[in-house]
């Protein structure tokens, strides 16, 4: 047999992801949008949080200025959990027979889609966060005047969680379920 195998043949991958409901594509797709948002936002957290801990000894004054970091990486799990709740509000009750249509496959594919971008989006955006939240009690530290430029760093930083939740939103706007 060659290496490659017909779109029809039963042992083939597609027909394998085909048979799989498109309920358990969007439980898996609201989970990742959580699961790995809340994962960045820890990340986030730890970076964030060892170095504030770390700079604090040297000039105390910086602990709860830099807490804005912290705050910073928390919003990356509310994203994740927003749009969730999004994804949960788009699940329709479909009768059986309508299960694997292709309306039923598109709005489980875009449910599945849409947690993956937030979730991996937000987990990107935990990371940068966390990143400059640390060089901003670091350089806190050093030096006060350099807190507040580098906040509108974090800002932006932070803005790339939302574009991954705009992203979602609209991907998820093509969950639309048959009609009963």
């Amino acid at each position: 047999m060659s290496g490659s195998t017909m779109v029809g043949d039963a042992s083939s991958w597609s027909s394998a992801l085909l048979r799989i409901s498109p309920y358990t594509f969007s439980a898996i797709g609201i989970a990742i949008s959580i699961g790995v948002s809340v994962l960045g936002a820890a990340w986030g957290i730890y970076i964030t949080g060892s170095s504030l801990i770390g700079a604090a000894i040297k000039a105390p004054r910086i602990t709860s200025k830099n807490l804005i970091s912290v705050i910073f990486c928390e919003a990356v799990a509310i994203y994740g959990v927003i749009v969730a709740i999004i994804l949960q509000t788009k699940l329709e009750s479909v009768p059986a027979s309508k299960i694997y249509a292709p309306e039923s496959l598109r709005a489980g594919y875009a449910i599945f889609a849409s947690g993956i971008i937030v979730g991996f989006a937000n987990l990107v955006c935990g990371l940068c966060v966390g990143i400059i939240g640390s060089s901003c009690a670091l350089s806190d530290a050093q030096n006060s005047s350099l807190f507040v430029k580098i906040l509108v760093i974090e800002i932006f930083g932070s803005a790339l969680g939302l574009f991954g939740v705009i992203v979602g939103i609209i991907m998820s706007a093509q969950a639309s379920w048959p009609s009963k």
